[in-house]
Order: C-alpha cells, then structure tokens, then sequence
C-alpha cells in the first residue's frame, strides 16, 4: 500500500513540478533571484485565464471547506485564491489566502517572505507571455 502512495506521490510530482519552457522562462525572469523563483515556483499559474474559477468563488469555497472541516480541500482552495490573486497583483489578498493555506496545513509557503517582489516578477511573466489584450488583471506600478 505504501509502495502505490509513493509512486502514486511522484507521479503526481513530476505531472505539476515538470519542467517546462514555461517555467524555465520564469526562471530566466528571476535570473539570480533564486528567493523569488523558489517564492512563485509551486503558486503561480502559468495560464490564470484557464483556471475555471474566480479568486472570489475560490476563497468561498476554501472558508466553506475550512467551516466543515475539510482542511485538504480548504487548503487546495486557498492556494488556488492566492495564485489567482498573484494574477491580480493583489498582494493583501496574496498574504491573507497563503497565511490561511499556511495555517491550516503547517506547510510554509515562501510567498510570504518577498510577497511584493514576487508578485512584479509574476506580472513580468503574464505581460511578457500572456497576450495584453487577454490580461484583465491590473498591473503593479514601480
């Protein structure tokens, strides 16, 4: 049983932490900054626009499952809030969604040490690869 859960575990790694140009690409947008790119690595969306939900309904959803108990679930909605607020350059929102994740699962998210300067660097990335007309998230004046 343990065997399936580890393969099962390094499968499911290799299917969201795989590397691809997309990452390498925000890897190379961080150049040297490795505190960054650790920070957006595993929170970012690379393509917000297909996430099927809006920060609000996620941050709904992520209260309803915390309420009821369901800390995985709350956990998974929260990250999904911050990633999609990320892509809004909301950084107060950004801090509120990954400290609760961060409350509830014990895990730390890097996000929290440098929120400002990982939220430039990930609207860097949806300017450069995301088409202007497609983005409606605002971006962060220097």
């Amino acid at each position: 049983m343990l065997d399936w859960l580890r393969r099962r575990g390094k499968k499911e790694e290799k299917i969201v932490f795989g590397s691809s140009a997309a990452t390498n690409e925000l890897e190379q947008l961080c150049g040297d900054d490795k505190e960054t790119y650790e920070a957006l690595q595993h929170v970012m969306f690379l393509d917000p626009r297909k996430i099927g939900t809006s920060m609000k309904e996620a941050a709904e959803n992520a209260k309803k499952f915390e309420k009821d108990r369901n800390l995985g679930r709350a956990r998974i909605w929260y990250d999904i809030a911050g990633g999609l607020a990320i892509y809004e350059g909301d950084a107060k929102k950004v801090v509120e969604f990954f400290r609760e994740a961060e409350k509830i699962s014990g895990v730390k998210y890097p996000i929290l040490k440098s929120t400002e300067k990982a939220i430039a660097k990930a609207q860097e990335y949806y300017k450069k690869h995301l088409k202007a007309s497609q983005m409606s998230a605002p971006t962060l004046s220097a």
